[in-house]
């Protein structure tokens, strides 16, 4: 039986018939009389054009149909042009990325904006929100400052628990952003002094540097008249800043400061302010305030045992106490790692009054106030609905007595009750953590705080 040639003429190969492959015809074709169609490459076509070889651009296999290839300076123009339109495709497509990228950016950014006024902006108030003259001028103040929209943003990025790739990049934008405009300012609007205060409130809850800010605020403030502030009638709004900037300078509301407390609220704050009603940020009496800011000066132990307080509600009155007493604290604090002179060799009418409460029944009485506060949030939610905000002051202050929190763990746990839900409130509670580890009642929280390079704030 023949078999298929592979090799033979294709009149062989069709009629799949050994052939002899004689040439020019094969005997086989010969001898039956039939048309030897040779041996001779054919080259199957389909409906493109050859992209490779002899046939290169040509829509039929015969050289007739091959186009003239270009030659010289005409082909390298020709290549050239492809190459530019190429180049021009990818760099509209590139351009059309960038605008869609761009335009998705600022919708995220609107959504992160709108978010800060309706719910990150209640963070950076107590227990009067409501009244706050800075929420319905925030719109404005961004018109003001080309810093502010990217800080509120940052601030409400800030708020997350972790830190975000996304809350270094708007952090770091506002940052140089502020320092910019703050360089070029000459009398500091509102706009910009509401910048510098979000951003040491960003700074103070994640432990960032920023007393500094306050100093660079505080040196063009005053070359534009500050210590003459109660002769040029200043507008409530700017007042209202003033005592937020004083009170984010009182130095018993830091920990780990890096730089000394400038005496804002005494200086300015209290001149200029009515003596009455509560400031809006920290929650508390501008009287109290007063006295809060006198820590190191002329504040004594027995000044704030003798406030009398101010009528409240119940739930503000709890609060009131709390501060009233760790103000008490942290007075001792002070007198106790001081290196002046013991009350026994001064004279006693130069001693200061003192408190007759012991350290360990002030830090029950702080935490049995903060804890009954807590219970009473609880159980009537929408009486003050912020009031927690304020109570990190007072209860770090009575964490930090190492000596009776170590042998209480009871009162160490109503503690970590109350120090959680921010990354500022961790932050502080693990310094509380090693605290109360080493057991050490000579070692000092702000030595502590500084050596992990923390600037944390207690408002």
């Amino acid at each position: 039986m023949s078999t298929r040639s592979r090799q033979g003429c294709w009149t062989c190969k069709r009629r799949r018939r050994r052939c002899d492959n004689a040439r020019p015809s094969c005997q086989n074709c010969v001898e039956r009389g039939a048309a030897c169609e040779g041996y001779e490459v054919r080259l199957r076509w389909g409906t493109g054009i050859a992209s490779r070889g002899h046939f290169t651009g040509a829509d039929k296999p015969v050289k007739t149909s091959v186009p003239s290839r270009q030659k010289g300076r005409q082909r390298d123009l020709s290549k050239e042009r492809k190459r530019r339109v190429e180049l021009e495709g990818d760099s509209v497509d590139a351009s059309r990325e960038l605008e869609l990228a761009a335009s998705q950016r600022v919708v995220e950014d609107e959504a992160l904006f709108n978010e800060f006024m309706n719910n990150g902006f209640n963070v950076l108030h107590s227990t009067t929100a409501r009244d706050t003259m800075l929420l319905p001028r925030l719109p404005q103040l961004c018109q003001e400052s080309s810093a502010l929209y990217s800080i509120c943003i940052a601030f409400q990025l800030a708020l997350s628990s972790t830190v975000t790739s996304q809350f270094c990049e708007y952090f770091d934008t506002a940052l140089r952003t502020f320092r910019s405009e703050l360089a070029c300012s000459t009398t500091l609007s509102d706009g910009t002094l509401t910048s510098g205060l979000l951003l040491c409130s960003i700074g103070l809850m994640h432990g960032l540097p920023w007393t500094m800010h306050l100093e660079g605020m505080h040196k063009i403030l005053q070359s534009n008249g500050l210590d003459d502030l109660h002769h040029s009638s200043p507008t409530q709004f700017r007042i209202h800043l003033l005592e937020v900037m004083g009170v984010l300078d009182m130095a018993c509301f830091s920990v780990g400061r890096q730089a000394p407390d400038i005496g804002i609220w005494r200086r300015y704050c209290q001149p200029a302010a009515p003596r009455y009603g509560i400031e809006p940020v920290s929650g508390l009496p501008r009287t109290l305030l007063d006295i809060l800011a006198g820590i190191g000066a002329e504040t004594t132990e027995q000044t704030l045992w003798d406030w009398p307080g101010e009528s409240g509600s119940f739930l503000q009155c709890y609060l009131w106490e709390a501060h009233q007493l760790a103000g008490i604290l942290t007075l001792r604090k002070q007198a106790n790692s001081s290196c002046t002179p013991t009350p026994d060799n001064i004279p006693a009418w130069r001693q200061p009054a003192k408190c007759p409460a012991d350290t360990s029944v002030l830090v029950a009485r702080i935490l049995a106030s903060l804890d009954a506060l807590r219970l009473a949030s609880i159980e009537r939610p929408t009486e003050d609905v912020h009031i927690m905000n304020a109570i990190v002051f007072p209860m770090f202050v009575a964490g930090s007595e190492v000596g009776i929190l170590c042998h209480k763990p009871e009162w160490q746990q109503t503690i970590r009750k109350g120090l959680l839900g921010s990354r500022q409130c961790e932050t502080l509670l693990s310094l509380l953590e090693e605290l109360w580890q080493k057991e050490d009642p000579n070692l000092s929280v702000h030595e502590l705080a500084r050596q992990k390079g923390l600037e944390m704030g207690l408002v």
